[in-house]
Parts: C-alpha cells; structure tokens; sequence
C-alpha cells in the first residue's frame, strides 16, 4: 500500500466516510478509506437504530432536512430490507406538553412531504380500546400511529464498507492517519497501523475529512489548518431492558423538557429506551453513560408505561457523540442534524472537504452532495446509488418472508430463531456465509446463541471484524445473549486465529 496513488483519500470510516466510498468507487474513482478503529465503531454503532424523517424537526422548520429523509426512508428500505425493516411508531398525546392540532399537522406533513408510497399513513388511536394502549398507563386516552423504520446501524456501515471494497476502495480499518499535507496539488497522508506502530505512506488527489466527532481534531492535528470550531458535541445515551411490553409497535414519549424519548422493541426479547440529547465536552473515546441519565430515561419512560420499570431491568447501555454544525441554538436537542460541507480548495492545492453533522438516514443523500462538491476536482461517474442494493438487500422490500422460506429449504436443520437471525443479518449474503453446510457440525463450534465458528470466521474474513466487541456489539448483537464465559471463550478463540484489537471499542457498559 505504502506509496499508492488515489483518486480520493477518507479519514472516518463511519456512516459517512463509508457511504462516500461506495458512491464514489461507483463512479469509477479509485479510494482509500482509513479509520483508527473499527468500521462504525464510534457514532455510527451509537445511534436509536432508526430511519426516520424526525417528527421533531418540523418544530424547529427543519423542512427541507425532513423531506429529505422521508424520501430516503423508502430508498433505504428498498436497497437494504434485510436491516431497514418498517416500524410502526405510537405517540400517547396527554394535555400540557405539544397541542393535538399541532400533532395532528406535524404528522399530516410527515405523510406527505417525503412522497411517501411504501409505508402506511398516520392513524389516530383510541388507546383505550386499541391493542396498541394496552402497554400504557390508562391515563393516555389517546394517541397517533405512524410510520418509520428500523435500522441495523453498524451493519449498514459494514454494507456501505463491503460494497465500496467490490467496487475496487481500499478499506483500512486500524490505521490511523498521523498527518497529511498538500504538495503538488496532492495530499500526502502518513499513516501509522493502531496494532503494530508500523507506518506508512499513500498519496490522494483529494482529501474528505468525515473523521465524525474527530473532524475538528483532524483539521488541527492532521491536516493543521486554522480555522474556527464548527462542532457541536451532543451526547446520546441509551439503556437495553429486558422486553417491556408485548407486539410489534415502538413508542415516542414526549417529556416536559421538550425532549422525547422512544421506546423500541430491540432484538427480539429486549426493549431499547433513548435518546438522551447533552452538550459534551470531552474525548469521544471515553463517552460513558451517567448515572443521571440513567435516571432520567426510566423516569420518562416509566411515566407511560403501564409496568413499572428500574435499574434491575436494565442489560446494556450505550452512548456515542454526535458532531452536529455549530448553529448557535441555545439548547443540544434544537441544534440542527442537517449536515453542513466545507471545501477548502485554494488556488492550485489540492482540496479539501469536511462533514459536520449530518444523521444515519441521509447519509447517501450526504455522500452524493459531497461529490457534487467535488466535481470540478474529480472526473467521475454520475449518481447511482438511489436504485442499487446493499450487499444481501437483492431482494423486493415486502420479499423477507420468501427469502427466509428459501434459506430453509436448503438448511432444514437450522432453527427458525437462529435462520431468521441469519437472514436479518446478511440476507441473500447468507447462502455465502453457510455454504454447503448439511447439518450444524458442518458449521464448527456454537460460541452460545447460535454465533458458529463458520459466522466468526465469516466476519473475520469478509467484515474486518477483529474483536469480541466487534463480532458481538456491532456486527451481530448477541453480547446481549452470550454469558461472561461465553465471551471469554471467543476471545480465547479470537486470540488464537488473529491479533486481537487492543483499541478501545465503542462505549458501552455489558453486563
């Protein structure tokens, strides 16, 4: 690698540096992409798993931001619907907070400025005889039904990452770039690898700074410009429960504060409660959950629901940073989550771009802007990423239920739980992940909940997965499932095949 040439250069491989891989590696660029941890290890693994328009924008007259990413909704879920998966979201509505006729027109706009033709309208509730109330308290009467999607965030990272590598990118997770420089209308990037120390040197045309919460630190550190500080650090934290109510609907509770909180069915047997939305100030690496926003999530939470709820219940917690624009609103829930693209392109040197902000559902729209922005730089491709599929997502976004029928005509011995998951996951990619297995010996050792030797080796070999943090808090989420002994033979395993990933993981606390 040491002295390659590339088109473009990306440091971050998070949703946005792995998203503007792919698109560009489409149109024909060569790329390098460099991260120094794992791929989605940092913000992109931390978000509420949603693909949404943010019903709580159109507040803020963020129209053009929702329109946007109520389009994006359906183009996500028809390229990759083995991890967009619609979700119906219930909104108890209770005097003293947002007035029904604002929600009522909020919603109104949310079906029909995005071109919605996928997803199902709006709905009002009679929670009292609707089986969608029957988890909240009696005093909600009533209520609004709409539509959004669940995502699998750190698998559409891999997706975009694996796509780009087919299309011709170089992929580096663990390398970190120490420093890059302009000379001769290129940029020049010294790398160093984050396990061995060892360095190395590659030359780019271009350079795309989409370091996420590091961007500022990039510019000063890497690349020492002088510019003045555009990002806002907003922390979010989440906590996993044990399951908190039955059926398939997800919740949206608005707080007196004016923040909302959703509580979303999670894996099967578990509920995910957040976000939490507080300016930070600190290293991004070191973000961990407080104890007072534990508090505050089963506090607004066990307001609605009608069981109650306590830290008992509780089986993992997350938190990650955004780096939105510094916009100058007073409060972190105002702060704008539109993305904001600064090109830095003197007079005979080679350019530069910045991403600040931005949020996991328009990262396509994102990456396809960034090379707008390029273009007068780049000699590429035009746009294709609208009506191509993800990596497993070839198949009709209402097709879910027949790819899982096929997977278990050729694997009859897997059982519908460990089949489904397998399909979630990797969709038609799971054929190439099982093989020719006939029976489950065929599929190596079981770690515990039906993580096999051949999906380890799979993610190993195909995914840049590396750790037990990588296998079982981003690439799967069975660190829910595994035991402390478990997890202790995995990485024993892991320790034996590879070098393990001393990097510090994605923030989190597992029980």
């Amino acid at each position: 690698m040491s002295g390659s040439e590339y088109d473009l250069a990306i440091i971050g491989g998070g949703i946005n540096g792995c998203g503007i891989a792919r698109d560009a590696a489409g149109r024909g660029l060569s790329v390098f992409l460099c991260d120094q941890g794992d791929l989605g290890g940092a913000t992109s693994s931390a978000s509420t798993k949603l693909i949404h328009g943010g019903l709580r924008y159109l507040e803020f007259y963020e129209f053009r931001l929702v329109r946007e990413a109520l389009v994006e909704r359906e183009v996500l879920l028809s390229s990759a619907p083995h991890i967009v998966r619609p979700l119906r979201f219930v909104l108890p509505h209770h005097k003293g907070l947002r007035p029904s006729w604002l929600l009522r027109l909020g919603l109104f706009l949310y079906d029909h400025l995005g071109g919605r033709r996928i997803l199902p309208p709006t709905r009002s509730l009679d929670l009292r005889h609707d089986a969608a109330g029957e988890p909240l308290k009696a005093e909600y009467r009533r209520g609004f039904e709409y539509s959004d999607c669940l995502v699998d965030d750190s698998r559409l990272v891999i997706l975009n990452a694996i796509d780009a590598r087919a299309r011709g990118a170089d992929i580096r997770p663990r390398l970190r770039c120490v420093s890059a420089r302009r000379d001769a209308g290129s940029w020049t990037l010294t790398l160093q690898d984050t396990i061995s120390g060892e360095r190395s040197v590659v030359r780019a045309g271009c350079l795309i700074n989409a370091a996420g919460p590091w961007v500022a630190d990039v510019l000063s550190d890497v690349v020492n410009l002088n510019r003045p500080e555009s990002v806002r650090l907003v922390k979010g934290s989440h906590i996993v429960t044990r399951k908190l109510f039955e059926g398939d609907n997800a919740y949206i509770f608005q707080n007196a504060d004016g923040r909302i909180v959703f509580a979303i069915p999670f894996e099967d047997d578990y509920t995910l409660i957040g976000t939490t939305d507080l300016d930070y100030d600190g290293d991004p690496a070191g973000i961990e959950i407080r104890d007072d926003e534990i508090a505050y999530l089963l506090e607004v939470a066990g307001s609605y629901l009608r069981n109650p709820i306590d830290r008992d219940d509780i089986v993992w917690t997350y938190s990650g940073v955004r780096p939105l624009y510094d916009d100058g609103t007073s409060s972190a829930q105002a702060a704008t989550r539109d993305y904001t693209l600064e090109l830095d392109a003197p007079e005979g040197g080679a350019p530069l771009l910045s991403v600040f902000g931005g949020k996991i559902t328009t990262y396509r729209r994102l990456a396809e802007q960034a090379l707008a922005d390029l273009g007068g730089h780049l000699s590429m491709g035009p746009a294709w990423t609208h009506a191509s599929s993800l990596p497993g997502g070839d198949f009709p976004f209402d097709g879910f239920e027949s790819l899982e029928r096929s997977l278990r005509q050729s694997y009859p011995f897997l059982s519908a739980p460990h089949l489904r998951r397998l399909a979630r996951a990797y969709g038609t990619r799971a054929r190439q992940l099982l093989g020719g297995a006939t029976s489950l010996a065929d599929l190596g050792r079981n770690f515990g909940a039906d993580l096999t030797e051949a999906e380890v080796r799979f993610l190993l070999n195909q995914e840049w997965a590396q750790s037990p943090d990588d296998i079982l808090w981003r690439r799967t989420k069975l660190g829910l499932r595994l035991s402390r002994a478990d997890r202790g033979a995995l990485a024993s395993f892991l320790g034996a095949s590879i070098q393990p990933d001393q990097s510090q993981s994605a923030a989190g606390s597992q029980p």
